[in-house]
C-alpha cells in the first residue's frame, strides 16, 4: 500500500511535524544524491520537515525548489583532527533546527554526526549504499560506524548479506529498502520526439544501426573494456556502442579505452561521450542497455532506468543486478566476467524481433512500476523513520519514569 502525500505518514498525533536531517558528503551528480533529494521531498509530502547537510554542490538548487533546507558544512572531511570543530558546528545546527532524526548516508558524515546526535538524544538512521568491504581492522572499524544507529538501511539484499557476514548482532535493526526510479521521469510516454532527435543530433548517432548503450562513470570496474571484448566477438552484427559518461574520464582512461577498442577491430563502432542531461531520451535511442560491472554493483540504478524505459538490460549475474533483472523476461544475466557469455547475451538482445521487443518492454515497465518506484522506496523509508521516532520516544519516556 502506498500512502498519498496527504496521509501524513510521519506526523504523530498531538505532536509537531518531525524534523529529519539527512547528511551526505556533497550534492553532486549521483545515485546517493538523487536518493537524498527524493527522500527530502517525501519527508515534506508525508508531514515532516526536511533538512540536508553537505559541503554543497550543483544539486542544492533542487532542494531549494522543493522548499527543503540546506546547511553547508564540511561533513565530507576524512581528517579526524577536523571532526571536533565540524561536530560542534553541526551540533549547533541540530539544536537550532530542533532536529528529531538524523539520517547519515556515508561514513565520514557518520563519524562526525552520530556522536553529536547521541549526545543530544536524537534518533538516528543510516543507509549503506556501497559494498561495505573491510580489508583491515582499521577499515572494519571505520565502516562499522555506519551501523551505530537506531536502524540501518541496506539498498539491496546483496549489501545486507555483506553487512551480516562481517558484523553480528544487528539483524533486528537492519532492513532492505531497494533504490527506486522516478517512473514519471523515466517513462517512454513522456519523452517526445524532439528530445530524442536532440540527443541523436548532438551525438550524430546513425539511425540505421542498433545502439548498444553503457551509461556509467569512467572507471575500470564499470566494465568498459570487457564490453568492448564482447562486442568484438559479435562484430559481424550491425551496431554502434555509446559509452555515455566515459568521455568525462581522465585523459589516460579515455585514450587507453579508445586504443583498446581500435585494437579489437571496433574502430568507428563505439563512442566515448560525456554524461548527458536527458537520460530518458538517451535510453529511448538504445536497443540494448549494458551494465557489465566486473565487480558486483551494490544495486545498479541503470538497470532500473533501462527497464522503466522498456529497454532490454544485460548485466553480469552478481550483486544487486540479480535483484532487479528477471532473466529472459526483462533482460539477461551473463556469467560474471565471462566475455563469451556477455557476447551471447548481447546477441540475444540485439536479435529480438519487434514483437518480442514489445513484449519485453511491457514486462520490464510493469516490473519496475510494481517493485522499484521512487514512491515505494520513499514510503518504506518513511515507515522506518516513524518506527524509529516512536521507539526512541518510548525509550525516553520510560527512562523519565
Amino acid at each position: 500500500m502506498i500512502l498519498t502525500p496527504k496521509s501524513n505518514t510521519l506526523k504523530r498525533r498531538g505532536l509537531a511535524a518531525p524534523t529529519i536531517m539527512q547528511i551526505l558528503p556533497a550534492l553532486v551528480r549521483g545515485g546517493v544524491e538523487r536518493g537524498t533529494l527524493e527522500t527530502a521531498a517525501a519527508i515534506q509530502q508525508h508531514g515532516g520537515r526536511a533538512i540536508v547537510i553537505s559541503r554543497g554542490g550543483p544539486m542544492v538548487r533542487h532542494l531549494d525548489r522543493i522548499g527543503a533546507i540546506h546547511h553547508q558544512l564540511d561533513v565530507n572531511s576524512k581528517n579526524p583532527f577536523r571532526w571536533p570543530k565540524i561536530r560542534r558546528q553541526l551540533k549547533a545546527i541540530l539544536i537550532s533546527e530542533k532536529v528529531d532524526l538524523v539520517h547519515v548516508r556515508s561514513r565520514a558524515p557518520a563519524w562526525i554526526a552520530l556522536p553529536a546526535a547521541s549526545n543530544l538524544g536524537i534518533a538516528t538512521v543510516s543507509t549503506v549504499h556501497g559494498r561495505f568491504l573491510a580489508g583491515s581492522a582499521f577499515k572494519r572499524r571505520y565502516n562499522g560506524k555506519m551501523l551505530k544507529t537506531n536502524h540501518v538501511i541496506a539498498i539491496s539484499n546483496y549489501v545486507k548479506e555483506l553487512i551480516t557476514s562481517q558484523y553480528f548482532g544487528i539483524e533486528d535493526r537492519l532492513s532492505v529498502v531497494h533504490r527506486g526510479v522516478d517512473i514519471d521521469l523515466f517513462s517512454p510516454e513522456r519523452v517526445n520526439q524532439t528530445r530524442i532527435i536532440n540527443f541523436v543530433d548532438n551525438l550524430a548517432v546513425p539511425e540505421d544501426v542498433p545502439v548498444v548503450m553503457l551509461p556509467a562513470r569512467a572507471t575500470e570496474w564499470k566494465g568498459h573494456h570487457i564490453l568492448l571484448q564482447a562486442l568484438a566477438k559479435i562484430k559481424d552484427q550491425p551496431f554502434i556502442c555509446l559509452m555515455i559518461g566515459a568521455g568525462d574520464g581522465k585523459p589516460s582512461f579515455v585514450s587507453g579505452l579508445a586504443r583498446f577498442g581500435d585494437k579489437l577491430g571496433l574502430e568507428g563502432r563505439f563512442r566515448l561521450t560525456p554524461i548527458v542531461d536527458d537520460m530518458p531520451a538517451a535510453l529511448m535511442v538504445a536497443d540494448v542497455v549494458v551494465m557489465p560491472s566486473i565487480t558486483p554493483e551494490p544495486f545498479g540504478r541503470v538497470a532500473l532506468e533501462a527497464q522503466a524505459m522498456g529497454r532490454p538490460i544485460v548485466a553480469f549475474d552478481h550483486g544487486g543486478a540479480v535483484e532487479s533483472i528477471i532473466p529472459g523476461k526483462t533482460g539477461w544475466l551473463a556469467r560474471p566476467k565471462d566475455v563469451n557469455s556477455l557476447a551471447e547475451a548481447l546477441l540475444a538482445a540485439l536479435s529480438l524481433s519487434p514483437r518480442q521487443r514489445k513484449t519485453l518492454a511491457k514486462a520490464a515497465r510493469r516490473h519496475i512500476e510494481q517493485n522499484f518506484s521512487t514512491e515505494t522506496m520513499c514510503y518504506e523509508t518513511m515507515k522506518i523513520y516513524r518506527r524509529v521516532l516512536e521507539r526512541v520516544a518510548a525509550e525516553k519516556k520510560q527512562k523519565s519514569v
